[in-house]
């Protein structure tokens, strides 16, 4: 897949039509169809008893009340008897349409909840990188939620008043024809607008759900950030940014408000109107004895069984098309094609040991950038150490993650032991490689959790016995709880030189064949890169390591020094040879060495 693919904008494209996107849902939802047919079942016969009170209202005037040797008490009092049996059984079956499709929907968004997320985790980190985080975070939390709200009451609402609209037309019908053309006649105008009403609020909830993502952008920013907000004496304009964000969705919402309650005030006016017009043709029929009392009373009844229907579904139809917007946006994530994607079941296993690195003939390139790492040919051999140097901007990070599999390259290929990595299963490659970044990212639990993380099988001996091995023991036992030390949400809890202290037993007990160091060390005090490099040793016998050094020391304890510049590999060898050379490493030796001398 090309660079540009891996970094298209999560949900750019040709935006799918409501069914499409409906269809779509359920199709990854598939929970969301199971026992479909009794539900409807259950809800036809809920909704059929609706039209026992209009019934018992007809029958209760023309063969009770007025039946013809006068009020019959046993007639009334029976069919009452009936009408209330009738509907306590609709009761029930509502009670259990409710209770079956609230638990397909649990079921089936929590698939699709589930599904988006582990996809996130599939993706690139440049394709990640290219998506707000607070915008894939709604993604997967509030549109979901929106989803939800729908499927279970709107959904509902709007199952039921499909039903009951049939229900009571079939039933107008047979009271009187006429009447009931009355009726269609003046809510026609409203069908025929509705489509275009539906896309125009479609169109208003998606700019919603766009600024929802934007809110969650502009807090967790916010929020993450706020050391360096505090630093720079910048929180008035932090304030204004997550002022214009919550502005900017407050106007989406009143858009997409207004419009909905354009739609409804329609469906309102056009109510009333029915009403007013049955009325006056049911009393016209009446007094001409076309139609009874109780038929006139009936029908009645049963207009509001119908517009009730059209007034809610208008309602729940603009809701559907919140949730619609919020399915988009979903779906998009899971549709993203993973461009660093696992081999699965059809990668290979490579066997432990020190591995053999080769790059063939790779080049690199950001979206919309240029190229950053050019026919990098080069092989690596087992168990060797070896720094990665250069100017900032000269490809060395990139190199890294490359190496890693956190993004493939443009051309060429990267191969362990002869094989392309993209042929290797992630399973495998995450155990024989591991990438120690610059800032290692602790989690929001106890150090003994964290260090774990890399194997999570490890007893707590075994991870004692990692920071001995290290050098860190002394370290470990000055923490006020040692290993139940709790270090706080990203570990904030802990300098940036502890957090990479962690990063780094945690790299220890994964016990990988290639070690690849991001200059790991850059965040301790000099006493402890003295001490962390001298562990780091007995942690690279044996296996291939590679570090991207920022520091002399790093290059000067390799084997061998790769220099790269401006993308390309100038020049390789021991240190001590490269400096004789007065090449590029030279030269970046001796800046180092007078910076070191100050």
């Amino acid at each position: 897949m090309s660079v540009t693919a891996q970094a298209r904008h999560i949900g750019a494209g040709a935006v799918p039509g409501m069914l499409a996107t409906l269809r779509r849902g359920v199709q990854f939802s598939p929970e969301l169809r199971q026992g479909l047919g009794v539900t409807l079942l259950l809800a036809v016969v809920a909704t059929a008893g609706r039209i026992v009170v209009p019934f018992a209202v007809q029958q209760t005037i023309d063969r009770g009340l007025r039946a013809p040797g006068g009020p019959d008490a046993r007639a009334v009092s029976g069919l009452l008897v009936g009408a209330a049996v009738l509907v306590a059984l609709t009761a029930v079956c509502a009670f259990f349409v409710n209770l079956r499709l609230f638990r397909a929907t649990e079921g089936g968004l929590a698939t699709l909840r589930i599904g988006a997320f582990r996809h996130v985790h599939d993706l690139s980190v440049l394709t990640q990188n290219t998506e707000r985080r607070g915008s894939l975070v709604s993604r997967v939390t509030s549109d979901v939620d929106t989803i939800s709200n729908f499927v279970q009451f709107g959904g509902l609402l709007l199952i039921m008043s499909t039903l009951q609209l049939s229900v009571a037309t079939a039933l107008m019908l047979v009271y009187s024809p006429l009447l009931t053309a009355v009726v269609w006649a003046c809510f026609l105008p409203v069908f025929l607008l509705a489509r275009p009403m539906q896309r125009s609020v479609s169109a208003a909830y998606g700019a919603v759900r766009e600024r929802v993502g934007g809110v969650l952008s502009a807090v967790s920013e916010s929020v993450v950030g706020a050391s360096t907000i505090r630093a720079y004496a910048v929180e008035r304009r932090t304030a204004q940014r997550v002022d214009a964000a919550v502005e900017a969705h407050r106007k989406a919402a009143v858009r997409a408000q207004t419009r909905v309650a354009l739609t409804f005030s329609a469906g309102v006016l056009v109510s009333g109107l029915v009403s007013v017009m049955v009325v006056l043709v049911g009393t016209w029929r009446g007094a001409n004895g076309h139609l009874t009392l109780g038929e006139l009373l009936a029908f009645l009844f049963l207009v509001q069984l119908f517009t009730g229907p059209v007034q809610v579904g208008t309602e729940v139809l603009n809701e559907m098309q919140n949730a619609v917007a919020g399915w988009r946006r979903v779906l998009a994530v899971v549709d993203t094609p993973a461009d660093v994607a696992d081999p699965g079941d059809t990668g290979v296993l490579l066997p432990r040991g020190p591995i053999t690195v080769r790059f063939d003939h790779v080049s690199y390139a950001y979206p919309g950038g240029p190229t950053v790492l050019h026919d990098i040919d080069l092989v690596i051999e087992p168990a060797s150490r070896v720094a990665i140097v250069g100017e900032t901007g000269s490809g060395k990070t990139t190199f890294a993650k490359l190496l890693a599999r956190l993004m493939d390259p443009s051309t060429g290929r990267v191969l362990l032991d002869d094989v392309d990595l993209r042929r290797v299963r992630f399973s495998c490659l995450r155990e024989r490689v591991v990438l120690v970044p610059q800032e290692g990212f602790l989690f929001d639990a106890s150090l003994l959790a964290n260090v774990r993380f890399a194997r999570p099988q490890a007893t707590e001996q075994e991870v004692r016995l990692a920071f001995t091995e290290l050098g860190l023991a002394d370290w470990l036992d000055g923490l006020p709880r040692g290993l139940d030390t709790a270090v706080g949400q990203r570990g904030e809890s802990m300098s940036a030189g502890e957090r990479q202290l962690v990063a780094l037993a945690r790299a220890y007990l994964a016990d990988p064949d290639l070690l690849v160091l991001d200059e790991a060390t850059s965040a301790v005090d000099p006493a402890t890169e003295v001490r962390i490099q001298r562990a780091l040793d007995g942690l690279t016998r044996g296996r291939t390591a590679i570090s991207i050094a920022h520091r002399l020391a790093t290059a000067e304890a390799a084997d061998e020094v790769i220099v790269v510049d401006a993308g390309r590999v100038v020049e390789r060898g021991p240190a001590r040879e490269l400096v004789a050379a007065g090449g590029v490493y030279a030269r970046l030796h001796a800046s180092w060495a007078a910076a070191a001398s100050r």
